[in-house]
């Protein structure tokens, strides 16, 4: 039996979410074509025959600059400490060199795995570029391409990550997904929704908080504040008479009653906290 945690670490928007969801069979961490969705550590569990393994979505790893970059920074960091294997992720369109310059300043003291993700999108010219610049580095000696959004290469990849792992009995149920409550999905698939249905600065400015959810006998209700930072945010978000928010709400809802397979009533409240994003008592009561 071989089990073990495995970090997927690299730059914002290089396929990390992407590939959790590829390698788990299930959609677990949002996605969106903008950068920093991912705010937490989010552990996908994946329960073979003959093999657990625990993997860690984590934050595009920046430069903080502000409180809530700090608590995701200290979610990369701790996802380090307990790993077996770190996946680094690269997007093979990326500036080659600055990947390097960050791959290169982690301190990792386990065996790693080089990732190049989103294959589908080069030239075969490119793609050789990219392996043999990776190769010479010593993070670059094992190395897989992929295209996580078309799950090019992942069975062979899966099976590469159960090779690398240490013999050990499995640390969760077998039926087990997550470890994380069932009320932090649905507040990020509503979070996810901003990402796509809103512009400019909204989306980092917001975040969601579950404050009701019952299983009722033929549905489950669930009351969810959105938190922005200021008042021209909040009108931002609910539209002229309402039409942005019904519009969010309703396309939350047919992602939540897929994820939990029952119907969903979904009521939707916004609420100004001015510079939550900095505020340690905030980022505390919203999860961070």
């Amino acid at each position: 039996m071989k089990s073990g945690f495995v970090g997927i670490f690299g730059k914002p928007n290089s396929g990390k979410s992407t590939l959790l969801n590829a390698l788990i069979g299930q959609k677990l961490a949002i996605i969106s074509p903008k950068v920093q969705t991912t705010r937490h550590r989010i552990r996908g569990i994946l329960s073979g025959k003959d093999y657990q393994i625990v993997f860690s979505d984590t934050p595009g790893i920046i430069e903080p600059k502000y409180k809530l970059h700090e608590k995701m920074m200290k979610a990369v960091e701790s996802s380090f400490v307990d790993a077996d294997l770190a996946l680094l992720i690269v997007d093979a369109n990326d500036d080659l060199q600055q990947n390097d310059d960050l791959f290169g300043s982690l301190r990792i003291t386990v065996p790693i795995m080089l990732i190049i993700n989103k294959i589908d999108k080069v030239s075969p010219e490119r793609l050789k570029k990219t392996i043999d610049f990776f190769q010479d580095k010593k993070y670059g000696k094992n190395t897989a391409t992929i295209s996580a959004l078309k799950k090019t290469n992942i069975q062979s990849l899966l099976q590469s990550i159960v090779n690398a792992l240490p013999d050990g009995e499995p640390f969760f149920e077998e039926d087990d997904y997550s470890d994380l409550p069932v009320k932090f999905f649905v507040s990020e698939m509503i979070r996810e929704k901003i990402f796509y249905l809103y512009e400019e600065e909204v989306p980092y400015h917001s975040t969601v908080l579950i404050q009701e959810f019952k299983e009722k006998e033929t549905l489950t209700k669930i009351r969810a504040d959105i938190i922005v930072q200021r008042e021209t945010q909040k009108g931002i978000i609910l539209g002229e008479k309402g039409s942005m928010i019904k519009r969010l709400g309703t396309e939350a809802r047919k992602d939540i009653e897929a994820f939990l397979q029952r119907k969903v009533f979904l009521e939707l409240f916004v609420k100004v906290r001015p510079k939550w994003r900095d505020s340690e008592l905030f980022l505390k009561e919203f999860g961070y």
